[in-house]
């Protein structure tokens, strides 16, 4: 099996995080304390304990006659597995810190570490099935680590596991009606597996909710309305750079991303102050304009060129980006009415 080290870091690819860890260990829950045992309880019954055990439908990729379709599967694991593990590396490194601060809080970082290892390591042993895997000893030892306030944690992570539970959610759904298109075994996880980010999800929800400056300013207004903004974008840009993978399965890629964008800013609602206006029709033209100088960009970064030339191009398909997303930032926004602990 070959052992690989991860892929060239974009400003696309998944990242690791690390925090002020000091200050979450201040962090004060009373406010919504209750809420957050009872999302820890549902974490101790841990429900996809016995879920994530392979059987013999793994041992037969007879459907990866295609080269071209394999190496598609491989960056799709590839990129989950360090997703994944970017998540354990992060929790695991939270509940360290909060243990002697916040008991509760350790226990819930705690138990989201644990199912982020298991996905990791399920979807690493997933690319064995491919004769690879990825070093993530030497991944954690090397990858570059990106720093993130904690609020910046809270709200992304937020719109991360909920965003998560949509795209697995709407993949297995898709698959289940339509089998033939089920080239791997691994999506047949996707429904217990969904849960998992649900829950997560759930549970920064709660956090957010017990810190009321989070959520009930005009500052916070901004950092919501620019976190839902930042995910969607990452994730319409990224999938329509590899809309072979979503063709492979039976989707259309751009009227799945729209789909998940539009389920993730509803869900939002419940919590945010503010969401995107997705119905707006320039919303969704301006994203393809983003995605379009994506695509031209990344055909650049391909070439490997540093020639005064090609940094010019790039520099200008970045600017078509930035003001195509400033544009959308813009747009007037849709209140939900939700003023929490006031």
């Amino acid at each position: 099996i070959e052992k690989k080290i991860g892929t060239k870091e974009t400003l696309l690819t998944p990242r690791f995080y690390t925090t002020n860890f000091e200050e979450i260990c201040k962090l004060n829950i009373k406010e919504n304390e209750d809420e957050i045992k009872a999302i820890i309880e549902e974490f101790r019954m841990d429900y996809n304990r016995d879920h994530f055990i392979r059987d013999k439908e793994f041992n037969s990729l007879s459907k990866f006659t295609d080269e071209k379709l394999k190496k598609i599967f491989i960056e799709f694991l590839e990129r989950s597995c360090t997703a994944e593990f970017s998540g354990f590396l992060l929790y695991k490194e939270i509940s360290r810190n909060l243990r002697k601060h916040s008991e509760l809080l350790a226990e819930g970082f705690s138990f989201m570490a644990r199912d982020e290892a298991r996905h990791a390591g399920f979807l690493n042993k997933s690319m064995s099935d491919f004769n690879i895997s990825l070093d993530l000893g030497f991944l954690t030892k090397t990858r570059k680590y990106t720093y993130f306030e904690p609020k910046f944690i809270y709200y992304t992570t937020y719109l991360s596991e909920k965003i998560g539970y949509w795209r697995y959610i709407t993949i297995y759904r898709h698959l289940e009606k339509n089998p033939n298109y089920r080239v791997y075994p691994l999506f047949r996880f996707f429904e217990s597996w969904c849960q998992d980010e649900n829950r997560h999800g759930d549970f920064f929800a709660a956090l957010l909710k017990s810190q009321k400056n989070l959520l009930n300013t005009y500052e916070s207004k901004l950092w919501c309305k620019f976190f839902l903004l930042s995910v969607f974008t990452t994730m319409y840009l990224n999938d329509q750079l590899r809309d072979s993978f979503y063709t492979s399965i039976g989707l259309n890629t751009k009227i799945f991303d729209k789909y998940v964008i539009k389920k993730t800013n509803q869900s939002a609602k419940s919590l945010f102050p503010v969401i995107l206006d997705v119905e707006n029709p320039k919303f969704f033209t301006l994203l393809d304009i983003c995605s379009e100088m994506n695509k031209k960009l990344f055909s650049e970064e391909l070439k490997k060129d540093l020639g005064i030339v090609v940094f010019f191009k790039k520099l200008f398909y970045l600017s078509f980006i930035v003001t195509a997303f400033a544009e959308i930032y813009f747009m007037p926004s849709i209140p939900s009415g939700y003023i929490w602990n006031k």
